[in-house]
């Protein structure tokens, strides 16, 4: 384990990582392919989008706000979280207090690109 920041903490477990931040209802776990899209951005950038995600999905991840909303109906996720040009698709699992981060992306004028691909949505 190592500190993200001086009230996070990040477990790498088996491909996947697992943000947790001391006293917090939810817990953000990255998938596989979301881990890789994490680690394709600078290291400035991923503290950027790390810090972000503690700080505006760790409570109530399911209430839309300026920078979060609902999305409509598509295959990669119900929710979508706006850090700057960066997008993050997510679900949550409310029973378990996980919130799944499917995709993280940047956005580039009217389109995102997703692991090095334009993604429709």
């Amino acid at each position: 384990m190592r500190d993200c920041s001086p009230c996070a903490r990040s477990l790498i477990l088996k491909h996947s990582l697992i943000l947790e931040a001391t006293n917090l209802s939810y817990r953000i776990a990255f998938s596989r392919i979301s881990l890789s899209h994490l680690q394709a951005f600078t290291a400035r950038d991923q503290k950027i989008i790390r810090d972000a995600l503690i700080e505006q999905l760790s409570y109530e991840p399911t209430v839309p706000t300026r920078n979060r909303k609902e999305m409509r109906p598509n295959l990669l996720a119900v929710w979508e979280l706006r850090i700057g040009e960066f997008r993050v698709y997510y679900d949550v699992e409310e029973e378990e207090l996980i919130v799944d981060i499917r995709a993280i992306g940047i956005k580039e004028g009217n389109q995102v690109r997703i692991g090095g691909e334009i993604v429709e949505l």
